[in-house]
């Protein structure tokens, strides 16, 4: 642990048991259960105290952002300039994709296992011995309703799992005396266990839109009113251009609170001096103008007036450009070709990886994989031209699956899957219709359910196949989009239909056949071997596949193609 660290925690056991210990704090409470509201937000305050965090807590020099999306880009932007401004940083962000630990991130890197460790286990068997026995303070019937006036002696739950985690950053970011922590919202923003924060440096709110709408509202201004939660009185905020519904609502929040609310532009791209912003998509320009504001405001506040007193319009300091261009994120708009593949050619099937899982950052990531393919299409001197034709499109496709053929050919694919909560009415139409407009057209759509699942954390919880799973939701799934497909009356989409009964499915199970432009597979191991043994069997095939609907699926799928 960090000098000056003088509690010893208990031996660190196991990682999986760490794990374990972690996955039993799940709560089996569906998310669109209305008492998830606020539910004990209260008792944040008490394990606080528990954990003895509250002087460390006002210590913390805190970048707190909310939002709908762009929340994570825009925290991990700023943590990314504040350390090339030479600042200890921690940032905590959610969710995980393949490990607990990435949600911790100290001067940019994972959290070792072994302060890992040593933290968990000092916060968790804290809390597990006092919880059970603690005797609430006198608290005003007005701030925690189900107590009366008097005195009380109550059993007080383990937190569950991310207001554990949330705990647990601020153990961690306040032990390793970091000169700055970032914090990203969970959900929403008033009730959200980050909120606990008093008093930050700075807060932002990135772009807003339809998500979560089961616990946060089914407006705008609703969703506006919950994530404006974590505006503090007097403490500067910025955001960025928002519907104006959610800004009406924002101003009318921040004016209340006597906050400076300003929104901020997007990033002119001419202040890189050429470079490129290191997390890929147009609208992280977006996001990277949120970031720089916050990070001016942090530098100004915090009395660095070196860097904060720049005219950031004309031009950044240096150490600003070079955040921004370093910057990286897991899931998000991340190409990873396949390692698995052994194939005479690079590149025979590459994964294009996005989190996307509202209809505004479907469209975003639907923008971003036609772009991405494109530039793929138009450096590729082998691929044939497809004609109008549908004699030649079909033509063209054929030659994928014969293996005399010297041409390759480029063949766009979805990998998807969402949450339940999710309307795949808005989701995948979206997607489609967006791509379409791209001219990029999906030969075949893969459903299979994730292997991560709810009540476990950690890699132990991942089996390699599922052959008893239920497949209804993803059922569902297919059948969306295969209505969407007989719907779209354009004369491409027809032409891709039709020719993608040519394509091979192999897979015998789940609802697949050879006339279908889509397949239910088991498990998502079986998906991704059929992705394989397509461009083993076929030399002349590229498969570049989209992986979108859920970061739970990103995640799954980073864990099964990387070595």
């Amino acid at each position: 642990m960090a000098d000056g660290e003088k509690e010893s925690p208990d031996a660190p056991t196991s990682y999986d048991e760490a794990m374990e210990a972690l996955s039993s704090l799940i709560t089996k409470r569906s998310r669109g259960n209305n008492s998830n509201k606020g539910n004990q937000f209260d008792l944040l305050f008490h394990y606080l105290k528990i954990l003895e965090l509250e002087d460390a807590l006002d210590d913390l020099k805190i970048v707190h952002v909310a939002g709908t999306k762009g929340k994570g880009s825009t925290c991990t932007f700023t943590e990314s300039i504040l350390r090339n401004c030479g600042f200890r940083t921690g940032l905590f962000t959610s969710p995980h994709l393949i490990d607990v630990r990435e949600r911790f991130r100290l001067d940019g890197v994972d959290i070792s296992q072994e302060k890992f460790l040593a933290y968990f286990w000092w916060c968790f068997n804290r809390l597990k011995t006092t919880c059970f026995t603690l005797i609430l303070y006198h608290i005003h019937a007005a701030e925690f309703g189900r107590y009366g006036q008097e005195r009380t002696t109550e059993d007080v739950p383990m937190p569950p799992l991310f207001r554990f985690l949330t705990l647990l950053a601020f153990k961690i970011f306040s032990a390793e005396q970091v000169d700055v922590a970032i914090l990203e919202v969970g959900l929403g923003g008033r009730f959200d266990a980050t909120n606990v924060v008093q008093k930050p440096v700075v807060c932002g709110i990135a772009s807003l839109g339809y998500d979560h709408m089961e616990i946060l509202g089914d407006t705008l201004g609703k969703i506006a009113g919950e994530k404006a939660g974590i505006l503090k009185r007097g403490i500067p905020a910025f955001t960025v251009q928002q519907p104006e519904e959610a800004m009406c609502v924002l101003e009318d929040k921040a004016s209340n609170l006597n906050v400076d609310l300003q929104v901020v532009p997007p990033l002119d791209v001419n202040l890189l001096n050429g470079q490129k912003l290191g997390l890929e998509g147009e609208h992280q320009y977006v996001n990277a103008g949120l970031a720089i504001a916050l990070s001016f405001t942090w530098l100004k506040r915090t009395g660095h007036l070196e860097l904060a007193n720049q005219d950031h319009t004309d031009s950044l300091p240096e150490q600003f450009i070079k955040g921004l261009t370093a910057a990286s994120f897991q899931g998000r708009a991340q190409i990873v070709p396949d390692q698995y593949v052994d194939s005479e050619k690079d590149g025979d099937l590459v994964f294009y990886l996005d989190g996307a899982h509202s209809p505004e950052s479907m469209e975003i990531c639907a923008k971003w994989f036609s772009g991405a393919v494109k530039g793929e299409h138009q450096s590729d001197k082998a691929k044939p031209q497809v004609s109008s034709s549908t004699h030649q499109l079909k033509k063209n496709i054929m030659q994928v699956f014969d293996p005399s053929s010297a041409e390759r050919v480029q063949l766009e694919i979805l990998l998807f899957n969402c949450m339940t909560v999710r309307d795949p009415e808005l989701l995948l139409p979206q997607l489609m219709k967006t791509c379409a407009s791209q001219d990029v057209y999906f030969k075949k759509a893969l459903f299979a359910p994730n292997m991560s699942v709810y009540h476990k954390v950690g890699t132990h919880a991942l089996p390699s196949a599922v052959p008893e799973a239920d497949l209804s939701w993803q059922l569902t799934l297919q059948r969306v989009w295969d209505n969407t497909m007989q719907k779209d009356k354009g004369r491409e989409a027809k032409q891709v239909n039709h020719v993608a009964e040519e394509m091979k499915d192999d897979t015998g199970k789940g609802g697949g056949s050879h006339e279908s432009s889509s397949v239910v597979f088991p498990s998502l191991p079986l998906a991704i071997k059929w992705l394989r043994d397509t461009v083993r069997q076929n030399q002349s095939v590229r498969l570049q596949v989209l992986v979108t609907g859920s970061l739970h699926l990103v995640g799954d799928v980073l864990k099964l193609i990387r070595k």
